[in-house]
C-alpha cells in the first residue's frame, strides 16, 4: 500500500481505532490511514482480557489512569448503549482474606473516594455472602459500577464508525522503517509506503521500538508479561456471580489473579503475570531469542528481578502448577478445587520499564517530529479508550499548533 493523507495512526487495538475515531470526528475533511501488523484488528491485548469495564479504585489520585478511568468508564457504558453492545454492570468486590491486608483495603478505598468512583462501599464479614454467596473474607470494598463488556466487539464497532467517517484501514501492514522530513513523516513497510502530516503510535508491545525507530529515547523499555487464565467448567460457575478480586500489592501495577463472570457467561480465573521470552508467548516457554536478549539486556530487567525475585518465583510456580494457581484465587473462595478449573485463554501485557527497575504504573506518552507515541497503555487502557483517545487527540493538537 502506498499513498499519503493527513493523519496516520499505528496500531488497530481498541486505543489505536479509538484514537483514529476521535481525529476524524475533529478532522471531518481530514485523510486517515490505519494500519496493522497483524492480519486481523484487537488481536492482542484488546482482544485477549476477561472484559472487565473498570470504576477507577486502583489508580493513585491525581494520574491519567485515575482520571481517565472513571470518564472513560462512563463514556464506554454510553458508547455500548448506542451501538447495541451488551455491556452489563455486575458489580466487584475486593475481598481481604488477612490481617495483613487491611490496611492496603482502606488504601484503596482511600482512593476510589477520591477518584469518585459511582457507590463504592465497604462491606463487612456477614455482608460478602449476601453479593457473593459462596466468598468468604474479613472485610470488602463493593464496586457496582464495575462491569464487563467484549472489549473485542467494542473494536469492531469504533472501526466501523472508522470507515464510516472516511478512514481507511489496512491490516497485515507492518513498519520497517520511519523517516521525518521537514513536512512530513514517512511509514515505510514491506508492501511499500505511506506517507503523512502526523502519526499517532499505538503499538501496545511495539511501541518502545516504533518509538526508537522515530528517533524518540529507548527508555521507557516494554517489557512483556504473559497473563494466563483458566476456565471455571460450566457446572461449577454458580461459585460466582460476577467479579472477586484479592487486594492487590501496592508495589506491583497488576490486579492479581482475580474471579470474573464473563460477558458470555463463562467464569474466568487469572491472570498470572510472568515475564516471558517474546512479544507474542502465546504459550509460556515461547522464546524468540532476539526479542529474550533485547529484554536482558534492559539494565530495568535485573534491577526489577532483584526488588520482586519472591514474585517472580509465585509465578512460575503458578505456570508449572494449576494446582498453585487455583491456591491463590481459592481464598476468597473456598469451595473451589483444583479439578473445576480447565484451560483457558492466555495473552500478553505490554508493560512499561524504566531504566532504574520501575514498573511505569500510568499511561504514558512521548513526541518526536510530526508525531506523538504511546509509550505505555496497560490497563485500564480499554475501559479508558475514549476519554484516553480524546486525551491524546488534545495533544496531538498542541504539537500541530
Amino acid at each position: 500500500m502506498r499513498g499519503d493523507c493527513d493523519f496516520a495512526v499505528v496500531g488497530g487495538g481498541i486505543l489505536g481505532l479509538a484514537v483514529a475515531r476521535e481525529l476524524l470526528r475533529r478532522h471531518p475533511n481530514a485523510s486517515l490511514t490505519l494500519l496493522e501488523k497483524e492480519p486481523e484488528l484487537a488481536a492482542h491485548q484488546s482482544g485477549r482480557s476477561s472484559g472487565v469495564i473498570h470504576a477507577g479504585i486502583y489508580y493513585a489520585p491525581g494520574s491519567l489512569k485515575a482520571r481517565l478511568c472513571v470518564q472513560g468508564a462512563r463514556r464506554l457504558y454510553e458508547y455500548c448503549a448506542e451501538r447495541g453492545i451488551e455491556a452489563r454492570r455486575d458489580g466487584k468486590l475486593i475481598v481481604a482474606t488477612e490481617e495483613a491486608e487491611l490496611a492496603r483495603l482502606d488504601e484503596l478505598e482511600r482512593r476510589g473516594r477520591a477518584n469518585q468512583v459511582p457507590g463504592l462501599r465497604r462491606v463487612e464479614a456477614d455482608e460478602i455472602a449476601e453479593i457473593e454467596p459462596h466468598a468468604r473474607g474479613l472485610v470488602a470494598l463493593h464496586s457496582p459500577a464495575t462491569g464487563v463488556v467484549d472489549f473485542g466487539a467494542v473494536a469492531r464497532a469504533i472501526a466501523e464508525d472508522v470507515r464510516g467517517e472516511g478512514g481507511e484501514i489496512a491490516t497485515g501492514v507492518e513498519i520497517v522503517r520511519i523517516e521525518t522530513r521537514a513536512d512530513r513523516i514517512e511509514l515505510h513497510h514491506r508492501s511499500g509506503l505511506l506517507v503523512a502530516a502526523f502519526a499517532v503510535f499505538c503499538a501496545g508491545a511495539w511501541s518502545d521500538r516504533l518509538a526508537a525507530l522515530a528517533g524518540a529515547e529507548p527508555e521507557p523499555r516494554i517489557i512483556p508479561f504473559r497473563g494466563a487464565y483458566l476456565r471455571l467448567r460450566p457446572e461449577r460457575r454458580r461459585l460466582v456471580r460476577a467479579s472477586i478480586y484479592p487486594v492487590p500489592d501496592p508495589e506491583l501495577p497488576f490486579l492479581g489473579a482475580h474471579l470474573t463472570r464473563t460477558i458470555d457467561g463463562e467464569v474466568l480465573a487469572g491472570p498470572t503475570a510472568l515475564m516471558v521470552g517474546a512479544l507474542d508467548a502465546d504459550r509460556p516457554w515461547r522464546i524468540r531469542p532476539p526479542e529474550l536478549r533485547r529484554t536482558l539486556a534492559w539494565p530495568g530487567t535485573w534491577r526489577l528481578a532483584r526488588r520482586f525475585w519472591r514474585a517472580g518465583l509465585g509465578e512460575l510456580a503458578h505456570a508449572a502448577s494449576r494446582r498453585s494457581f487455583v491456591r491463590t484465587v481459592r481464598r476468597a473462595v473456598p469451595e473451589m478445587r483444583t479439578a473445576d478449573f480447565l484451560r483457558g485463554p492466555a495473552g500478553i501485557r505490554a508493560q512499561a520499564l524504566g531504566r532504574d527497575g520501575r514498573l511505569i504504573d500510568d499511561f504514558v506518552m512521548s513526541h518526536t517530529e510530526r508525531a506523538l507515541h504511546v509509550r505505555n497503555a496497560p490497563s485500564p487502557a480499554a475501559t479508558s479508550c475514549l476519554a484516553l483517545a480524546a486525551e491524546i487527540a488534545d495533544e496531538v493538537e498542541r504539537r500541530r499548533a
